[in-house]
């Protein structure tokens, strides 16, 4: 094989969008995966690009604010290049309030969304009955949107990736040696790997299940409720996820999970009481100990970095991910976060 700059070992979101990130920079790239692009969780089926609540400001928070604004270029540069849909679209997101405390909080949190936002996107309080007929029920009759929100479909996206980086001379292999740099983002086996090189548990893996509906409500808002995503997607099928399960004993089995999932799913959206059930899924997500992704060189490994942890946030954060290792690796500018490094 020809000689590379830069080697990637995994073909999740992390590594094929550092990958991107490097070949847009003009670096030779090759990514290695024996089980191949999107095989672990970045294969999945939800695609919530969502959020976290605007107060208590923290950089993970600003990154990833940072990283919600950028994806509509990256996915549009991605696609242009390959040629493959990623399913990426900005439509919002709807969240029923439970109470008046929850109201007066959702209130308030407008108020800072309109200042940590800097504009670029709402968070507000609207009344249920204007939110169309892809709405949850709400106990107060109340809803809370926020205009940040995307979706696309982890999938398409990997393969979106895939498309890309081939057409620009990007290599994607089972197997190959070190040459140039190399990054690690090899999910939450890696996260094992360096826990037990450092003598520390760094992070491990939390398995989550999800079901795939035949429903058609694209052009809608995405909705959250307690936990539970539900993403219309542009092929007209309607991803619900997803479980939290640290114990477990098979990474891909689905079980009685899925079925909590469709429950939790009618009850708050009635008319997905006879949607057929296309795909019910399984897989493991990296979670870092810090809850933030971990980016930056790999501790006594001279010339090795890491970049893992995307837990539930991976897609979301992925593209800001991808350009400050770019630049890192090829480079060496460093605009790692703090709370982002491995020593932190």
């Amino acid at each position: 094989m020809a000689s590379v700059d830069v080697t990637i070992r995994g073909a999740g979101i992390f590594g094929l969008s550092i990958a991107w990130a490097c070949l847009e920079r003009g670096a030779r790239v090759r990514v290695v995966d024996p089980a191949g692009p999107g095989a672990g969780s970045s294969g999945g089926i939800v695609g919530a690009l969502a959020p976290h609540v605007p107060e208590n400001w923290n950089e993970k928070k600003a990154f990833q604010l940072d990283s919600l604004l950028m994806a509509e270029a990256f996915w549009r540069n991605v696609e242009a290049a390959g040629g493959g849909a990623s399913g990426y679209t900005r439509l919002g997101r709807l969240q029923p309030v439970a109470d008046a405390a929850g109201l007066e909080l959702a209130r308030a949190r407008a108020v800072g969304a309109a200042a940590l936002w800097r504009g670029a996107a709402r968070w507000e309080v609207i009344a249920a009955q204007d939110a169309g007929g892809f709405a949850p029920r709400s106990p107060t009759g109340w809803l809370i949107r926020d205009t940040l929100s995307a979706r696309l479909h982890p999938a398409r996206a990997v393969s979106a990736l895939v498309a890309a980086l081939r057409a620009r001379g990007g290599e994607i292999v089972a197997a190959a040696p070190r040459d140039g740099a190399e990054i690690w983002a090899t999910g939450w086996q890696g996260l094992a790997a360096l826990s037990e090189d450092l003598g520390r548990r760094i992070g491990d893996g939390v398995k989550g299940q999800a079901v795939l509906m035949r429903f058609d409500a694209r052009g809608a808002p995405q909705l959250f409720l307690d936990g539970l995503h539900m993403v219309p997607h542009d092929d007209g099928t309607l991803a619900v996820g997803s479980t939290s399960e640290r114990d477990f004993d098979d990474p891909q089995s689905t079980d009685a999970g899925c079925d909590a999932l469709v429950a939790r799913a009618v009850e708050a959206l009635p008319q997905l009481s006879e949607a057929e059930i296309l795909l019910r899924w399984a897989g493991v997500r990296p979670r870092a100990r810090s809850r933030a992704p971990l980016l930056g060189p790999w501790p006594g490994r001279e010339g090795v970095f890491v970049a893992n942890g995307g837990f539930k946030i991976g897609f979301g954060m992925a593209p800001n991910v991808a350009g400050v290792m770019a630049d890192l690796v090829l480079t060496g500018v460093d605009r790692i976060p703090d709370g982002f490094r491995i020593g932190a």
